[in-house]
């Protein structure tokens, strides 16, 4: 029997407005995404979440309540599989409500999601680092060997002063992710050599990078959070990563951004007030995804 202390209760009129109400949400970003695709087209900004973490665009549409709330549910005759569309591996039926049952977790399942809460409390307890200036993009293209985007974006800057900037600044990349795209002449020029294994050891909520690895974790953590903080992360990552591209030896001009010029101290003045600012909205976000990982009980 369901425990009015354990779950909040929703009526099937409730929970499928607020389903509709999230789609529209969503659809804001997936829409435009799904359109520039079957175009042909990719924007090095509002693409890059899609391309980059590998879920499907449908991820972040479907609605999901999380642990914790019970939808009401009445089951049809004419349904394919008693709890269509939610998944039978996540949910059940319980006294006409319909759960998400953290028991149904398989036990590498159960570890992953270990895993993701110890990274997300060590990451949260560390202290952040806000003198980075996102020199990691800089360190991608440096001596021109390899350009991720140059088929898109071109570099605002000619390459020796892309070179001599990155020469002339102490680069502190404490994110693997970030630092195993550096050019392999930039790499002995980071003051840390992240590994995976080192990930829990460096990772700190200052890294735009780490606070947009929030959509990842989310994602990794569905449907037990819920895809509301899922959504939240996604849009917060889609900032970081706009600044990460201004912040960038890109020139994002045809796609309507101005740049962040990191090599001017106005520009890494403008930078730091920016990344302090998404960082303390991803910490809210890193805790909310703690306590709803907590809840989960890997």
């Amino acid at each position: 029997m369901l425990s009015s202390a354990e779950y909040q209760t929703l009526s099937e009129a409730a929970w499928q407005q607020c389903a509709a109400a999230h789609r529209m949400q969503a659809e804001r970003h997936t829409l435009p995404a799904r359109a520039r695709r079957d175009r042909g087209l990719s924007d090095p900004v509002e693409d890059f979440l899609f391309q980059y973490y590998p879920y499907p665009i449908s991820l972040l549409e479907f609605w999901q309540p999380g642990c914790g709330v019970a939808l009401e549910w009445r089951q049809t005759a004419d349904s394919q599989t008693p709890l269509a569309p939610f998944s039978e591996r996540h949910y059940l039926v319980v006294d006409g409500f319909l759960v998400a049952d953290p028991q149904r977790l398989s036990e590498k399942e159960r570890q992953r999601l270990k895993w993701v809460l110890e990274l997300l409390e060590a990451t949260r307890n560390r202290i952040p680092n806000f003198a980075c200036h996102g020199l990691h993009e800089w360190a991608m293209v440096y001596r021109g060997r390899h350009v991720r985007h140059e088929k898109t974006t071109p570099l605002r800057l000619p390459q020796a002063e892309i070179d001599a900037l990155l020469e002339s600044r102490a680069i502190t990349c404490s994110h693997h992710d970030a630092f195993r795209f550096f050019a392999a002449d930039a790499k002995p020029m980071n003051r840390l050599q992240p590994t995976l294994e080192s990930r829990v050891a460096l990772e700190q909520p200052g890294c735009v990078h780490a606070n947009m690895d929030l959509y990842k974790w989310a994602a990794k953590s569905m449907p037990w959070i819920g895809t509301s903080l899922l959504l939240e992360c996604f849009e917060l990552a889609m900032e970081l990563r706009d600044l990460d591209m201004r912040a960038s030896p890109y020139d994002l001009s045809s796609w309507g951004r101005e740049p962040i010029c990191i090599e001017t101290a106005e520009g890494r003045r403008i930078y730091e007030v920016e990344q302090r600012r998404l960082a303390l909205l991803a910490s809210e976000l890193r805790e909310r995804l703690i306590t709803g990982l907590k809840k989960v009980e890997p």
